[in-house]
């Protein structure tokens, strides 16, 4: 009996599909088996200096967002990028910001220039960052910043508005009406949004009251 190479090929063919596609089942199955195994642990894709972290949020937008930010980290070669957008509401007066692909070399160079020693001088006093409160919160006269802050007369909080005034965090609206300066506000809520990952102890604590070195 002639024996039909052909037929016997496509046969072979059909069984090495039908494997391929159970390894594949297989792999896929053990995939998430690990990563059910470490919910906290995303699983990493290495491009090459630098790793994408897989499903790292529940949101796969943001899933995706991370990984678009680390595969240009890597084909850039810099240290790395941030994105972010908010919106913030009060007063009668609302901000949007959206800021994509920031390169965080470009943050670092701020304490190198200087930038960013003067920006936390400005605003990181008790008596500016209470007159930053309560002017986020709404428009704001002088007398009423007096009675909400406790100051103890309109010139000392002229005194403490005048350097956010100059740095244009604020800006005098109407008559004696003071806001913040709106292309300002994201500035502002952004470095709060740091502040709250630097003193959140979920990993660690720190020691914030501890005495300072000068």
């Amino acid at each position: 009996m002639e024996r039909d190479y052909g037929q016997e090929l496509d046969q072979l063919k059909e069984q090495m599909e039908a494997l391929r596609q159970e390894m594949a089942t297989q792999v896929e199955r053990l995939r998430e088996e690990a990563q059910a195994s470490l919910p906290n642990q995303p699983i990493m894709e290495r491009l090459g200096r630098v790793e994408v972290p897989r499903e790292m949020h529940p949101d796969s937008r943001l899933s995706q967002q991370m990984g678009e930010l680390c595969r240009r980290t890597e084909a850039q070669g810099v240290s790395g990028y941030v994105t972010y957008l908010g919106v913030y509401n009060a007063g009668g007066r609302q901000s949007n910001w959206i800021r994509n692909a920031v390169s965080t070399d470009g943050l670092l160079a701020q304490i190198e220039s200087g930038v960013a020693e003067k920006v936390l001088a400005c605003i990181g006093n008790a008596n500016r960052l209470a007159l930053l409160l309560e002017i986020l919160r709404g428009p704001k006269t002088v007398a009423q910043l007096v009675d909400t802050c406790g100051f103890g007369s309109t010139g000392q909080a002229y005194h403490h508005m005048k350097p956010l005034l100059a740095a244009d965090l604020i800006q005098e609206e109407g008559r004696g009406v003071y806001v913040c300066c709106p292309h300002k506000v994201q500035g502002i809520i952004m470095l709060l949004a740091g502040i709250s990952d630097m003193v959140d102890e979920t990993y660690t604590q720190g020691a914030w009251d501890s005495p300072q070195e000068e």
